[in-house]
């Protein structure tokens, strides 16, 4: 089991270098011209364009490693639930290391995701949990179905919450890229998930820098953290044959996603700040026309 309890940490040390990078790329992205995910080749020129970007992607980039070793070392499920603890980093970030500067509906969200990931742990906590290879037909009809969604929500986005809904989006992308990441740790055929874990990737990281340029950090990369962790947990178990828990621990961990979902639900709605919230120039970058 120590393999497992490594896995976790480089799990946690993960989503802390992720979810701080995705407070940086917020601010550095807001201050560029408009992007839009209809156009990922422009979008990406601004981007690397960018050094304050660049190395806050870098960032992102050495969490990821981690999570990829990580996956190596513990089931997904377990990975991805120390994952989802990134929203409170990600909060704590934005607020600058004030969480009073939270609005109200945001803090809850964050003291929710907490709830759902002790309640998720205790849930798993000494169960011996089985590595099986998935059906290759699930795996595909799966992948697809969450970038399906995904381009939906691109091409028909709603008339508000523009920044929750691309957080979705990216967040269903992701998704797909981390089920990849685990798909390539068997090898052999299984290599051929690399197509789909660079193409995911790719895409889902450009529309959540758009997501920044239509909202703050914590409605778009909360949403999408949310849905990057809640996906791969539920592939962990329909896909991988992660086995579920009985009793007690059955009701621990249908508590944990009832607070997960109701975290994102909560950031997919924010409330505007107060009029003694002070307002960062990020923030006068989310009233600026953005054309699509």
């Amino acid at each position: 089991m120590d393999h497992q309890w490594i896995g976790l940490a480089l799990g946690f040390v993960s989503a802390l270098l992720a979810n701080t990078a995705y407070s940086l790329e917020h601010d550095a992205a807001a201050a560029l011209p408009s992007m839009s995910p209809r156009h990922p080749l422009q979008s990406a020129r601004l981007l690397l364009g960018a050094r304050r970007w660049l190395i806050a992607f870098a960032a992102e980039t050495a969490g990821w490693l981690m999570y990829v070793v990580a996956l190596r070392l513990a089931p997904l499920a377990l990975v991805q639930a120390i994952g989802a603890s990134g929203v409170g980093v990600l909060a704590f970030a934005t607020a600058r290391g004030h969480p009073s500067r939270l609005a109200r509906r945001e803090r809850s969200a964050v003291v929710l995701a907490f709830a759902g990931l002790v309640l998720l742990a205790l849930s798993v906590t000494g169960r011996q949990e089985l590595d099986h290879r998935p059906d290759p037909a699930g795996v595909i009809i799966w992948l697809a179905a969450a970038a399906g969604i995904a381009a939906f929500v691109i091409i028909r986005p709603p008339r508000s919450a523009r920044a929750a809904s691309l957080g979705l989006a990216s967040g269903l992308l992701l998704s797909d890229g981390d089920i990849s990441a685990k798909l390539i740790g068997y090898r052999g055929p299984w290599l051929i998930a690399l197509a789909s874990l660079i193409v995911a990737y790719s895409i889902g990281s450009i529309v959540l820098q758009s997501a920044y340029q239509r909202g703050d950090a914590l409605t778009a990369a909360g949403t999408s953290t949310m849905v990057t962790s809640g996906v791969p947990i539920v592939a962990g178990f329909a896909l991988f044959g992660e086995t579920l828990p009985h009793g007690i621990k059955a009701a621990a961990q249908v508590a944990a996603f009832a607070c997960l979902v109701l975290s994102a639900v909560a950031l997919e709605h924010p409330q505007t700040p107060g009029a003694d919230t002070p307002v960062s120039p990020a923030d006068h970058n989310e009233t600026r026309p953005i054309s699509d």
